[in-house]
């Protein structure tokens, strides 16, 4: 059976959407960065993710593009690269700030003209700022001092935010494989066992399924811990009548797929049983919202209403979707100051999180808006908190 993947063809056509998107724009050049942690953008264009280096695309308005990797990494990105052309930049070197003394490195004088773009008062995008490093920045400066550096940020959501069929499929596998992986770890765990050593049954499974990593570092919460977040597991040892917090998750050709969902280790009963299900109701609630046409801001004004209306106020942390798809969470966010309408083929993580004193609860899937409602990406979660005896 063929690998599910971005074919190469799809790698080109987004080159061309772009290009088309910065004559519109009149910006003579896009840059976009990214590094191991979240390498989106640089990977949307290039197939590449970086290790221990930063990484970036170059693209012309005519069409033309390049990969930009650091010292280390000419031979690892030509390998693993989906464009023609790369070149090897000192800014895009790794944190410990080697000096490379022998390197003869290329320039971004050098990117430019290969891709056919001149002159000294260029209009260049970067994005995302939040990804560019400020050694990256000033090379690009330093390279150009006329040129003006336009914030290009929402370019890359324009392009990102509607999801391809191919596209789809990595994160329909991606979320098989962390359901699989949450499966695996509801038959293993066991009081006395460790937060981390459940993470590990995750991983095993993820890896044993075919996926090429982790979607995001991958959380198995108990107790105090399930307040947070974000976080990250520990050596906690897992008790009886414990609440544990499951996010786990698949990574498929650079498209990462995430489920969530709690457990008890033991009875729930009680404030914390009425709580988790509240949340849960409020996550049903927000599939039901989801369709094409549908004002994001108007999902996430009533979601918090919900919140409000139940008496649930101060429990509230953030809104009920954001959107996923080569990372966990990427733009746009469904929050009460999103200022657009919902689109067939967007994609999202149904992300529903409670957070008391004592714990937090999180509900968690994918879906792809459609013209009559949600698909769900994923396996549907269970309805209730999973109890587990021992």
């Amino acid at each position: 059976m063929a690998r599910i993947c971005i074919p190469r063809n799809e790698y080109k056509e987004r080159v061309a959407r772009c290009a088309q998107i910065l004559r519109r724009e009149n910006l003579d050049v896009l840059i976009v960065n990214g590094n191991e942690a979240d390498y989106a953008n640089p990977r949307y264009f290039s197939g590449f993710w970086p290790l221990f280096e930063r990484a970036g695309v170059a693209i012309a308005a005519n069409g033309d593009a390049a990969l930009l990797v650091g010292p280390e990494s000419s031979v690892f990105g030509a390998d693993r690269n989906q464009l023609d052309k790369i070149f090897t930049l000192l800014a895009y070197r790794e944190g410990a700030d080697p000096a490379y003394p022998e390197l003869k490195p290329d320039t971004f004088h050098d990117v430019f003209k290969s891709l056919d773009v001149s002159g000294e008062h260029l209009r260049i995008g970067v994005a995302s700022f939040l990804d560019t490093s400020v050694v990256i920045y000033n090379a690009i400066r330093d390279a150009f001092p006329k040129a003006e550096l336009v914030d290009a940020g929402k370019i890359m959501v324009e392009l990102r935010r509607i999801k391809s069929e191919n596209e789809l499929a990595c994160l329909r596998e991606g979320y098989r494989i962390a359901q699989l992986a949450s499966e695996a770890v509801i038959n293993e765990i066991r009081p006395g066992m460790t937060e981390l050593q459940a993470v590990g049954i995750a991983q095993r499974t993820v890896y044993e399924n075919g996926a090429e990593y982790e979607g995001l570092p991958m959380y198995v919460f108990s107790e105090a811990s399930t307040r947070h977040a974000i976080s990250r597991s520990c050596y906690r040892e897992f008790q009886k009548g414990d609440l544990v917090q499951l996010n786990l998750s698949a990574k498929i050709d650079g498209y990462s797929a995430s489920i969530g969902y709690p457990l008890c280790l033991g009875k729930l009963e009680g404030e914390r049983k009425e709580i988790i299900q509240f949340c849960r109701d409020a996550h049903s609630w927000t599939i039901d919202q989801v369709k094409t046409g549908v004002y994001a801001a108007d999902i996430a004004k009533n979601f918090h209403k919900l919140y409000v209306d139940n008496g649930y106020g101060k429990n509230f942390v953030y809104g009920p979707l954001h959107g996923t798809g080569l990372i966990e969470v990427e733009a746009p966010w469904c929050e009460t100051s999103s200022d657009y309408f919902l689109e067939t083929n967007m994609t999202y993580q149904a992300d529903t999180f409670i957070a008391t004193d004592t714990f937090g609860m999180r509900w968690e899937k994918g879906i792809a808006v459609k013209e009559n409602g949600a698909e769900i990406l994923s396996p549907e979660i269970p309805e209730s908190c999973i109890e587990l005896f021992f």
